[in-house]
């Protein structure tokens, strides 16, 4: 790899998407002095279904990044509020060294620029409104040489021809669509788990709450009838006025695909108290979902001179839909092994660059296959209702599932909790 930033088509890196994993990895690789291309199909700000609530996890990538936090636009929360099965339990977020104590909200609207600019700052050059259509192979060796791209008007109309963009490795941070990753034949595993989350806004006196709200019952029928599905419902305060309001709602069910999850997050709402504004006429911003990509659902994550980062590599937690934290994670890691390769041999640039689904395995392949086991385990609602009934009554269970669901644990010289979802995350096979 060498610089080629004199050629406005060519680059060391091109990464594709400049959402969180995107901005991340192009942030860390300009940083390290790499000529970064990002091409974003959208053009900022633009919108994102999501439940914009930030965990300590999502927090310490952030922070690392050189992100200021403590500027305008960031709603700090304390913790966990769960309700269901009659009980309602605040959570704090674990005292930790390894984290900060407190998560954060902000609308995907806002957060996605943020970093994008992030990474503007860092070196990175953006073009916005740049679709990429496909993967530019090299005929000889089959590798990733570069990607075709079409740019695009306001109204998301194409508005020129294609274009043919050029770099020795490519990011595919592009999304669940894996527009990318498809084009080159990569589809995802149907043996990992998939959910889905709808989301809207209401203008609301709960907007200043400094806890994220989690609301474990949801019904497929009216509220304590019918069938309790494998999810749950959010609240999180945006600060502004109103609240992110949405749920999530896992394959595990048999009622994945017949239910309507608008109604369901009415039916949900309306059992709300009224004075809280969780209704029609309150409600700001259209209902919209999106596809929740979990457990490595796309592999592998790295060949052939193209990585995949994010929900396009479907890293999303199972344990709690978080993918933003892992994102941003991913994207250092693969900044790390992209950096790692430049100027080496060929042969050498190839072994630093595998090293990336290595570290990604190593980090979380033991944790994600406990968690395609637990979504499993609460497909059955027979279990999802004893898990809800019961355990919340018991303070410090709770407490140790919050650790394991957010995956929030001291690496080394933790308590007793965090040693032993660290060993079983450890001795469980990655696959």
């Amino acid at each position: 790899m060498t610089g080629t930033a004199g050629d406005a088509r060519q680059a060391d890196v091109i990464v594709v998407g400049a959402g969180p994993g995107g901005s991340t990895t192009a942030c860390y690789l300009a940083a390290a002095g790499l000529d970064v291309l990002v091409l974003e199909k959208s053009s900022f700000p633009r919108e994102k279904v999501c439940g914009d609530g930030l965990t300590p996890r999502a927090v310490r990538a952030l922070l690392a990044m050189g992100v200021d936090v403590e500027a305008p636009g960031w709603i700090k929360n304390q913790g966990l509020r769960i309700v269901g099965g009659g009980h309602t339990l605040e959570l704090p977020w674990p005292d930790l060294g390894a984290y900060p104590s407190y998560g954060l909200v902000r609308t995907r609207l806002d957060f996605d620029e943020t970093l994008a600019r992030h990474a503007q700052h860092a070196g990175a050059r953006l073009h916005e409104r740049t679709a990429v259509t496909a993967a530019v192979t090299d005929e000889r060796s089959g590798r990733v040489c570069g990607v075709r791209a079409v740019q695009m008007d306001d109204a998301g109309h194409k508005s020129a021809d294609e274009i043919t963009f050029r770099a020795p490795v490519v990011v595919a941070a592009d999304g669940n669509s894996a527009r990318l990753a498809l084009s080159l034949g990569l589809v995802k595993r149907d043996d990992r788990p998939m959910g889905v989350a709808v989301r809207t806004y209401y203008t609301s006196p709960r907007h200043a709450d400094d806890w994220l709200e989690s609301w474990l019952e949801l019904w497929d029928g009216p509220p304590g009838k019918g069938h309790l599905l494998p999810g749950y419902g959010w609240i999180f305060g945006v600060g502004d006025g109103t609240c992110n309001v949405g749920l999530g709602i896992l394959n595990t069910s048999s009622a994945f695909r017949s239910v309507d999850y608008k109604e369901l997050l009415r039916r949900w709402l309306d059992s709300t108290p009224p004075e809280w504004g969780f209704r029609e006429e309150h409600r700001t911003a259209p209902v919209r979902g999106a596809a929740l990509p979990m457990g490595f659902n796309r592999k592998p994550h790295y060949a052939d001179g193209l990585l995949l980062v994010g929900d396009s590599g479907g890293m999303v937690n199972p344990f709690n839909g978080e993918g933003i934290a892992y994102a941003m994670e991913a994207g250092e890691m693969a900044a790390e092994s992209i950096a790692a390769a430049a100027g080496l041999a060929p042969d050498l640039q190839e072994l630093a660059l595998r090293s990336y689904p290595a570290a990604l395995d190593d980090r979380y392949g033991g944790y994600y296959t406990l968690g395609r086991l637990f979504v499993r385990l609460i497909g059955n609602p027979a279990v999802m209702g004893a898990a809800t009934r019961h355990g919340l009554k018991r303070e410090r269970l709770m407490g140790f599932t919050l650790k394991l669901l957010a995956n929030l644990t001291e690496p080394r010289d933790g308590d007793a909790t965090d040693r032993l979802i660290n060993a079983v995350s450890k001795v469980t096979p990655a696959a």
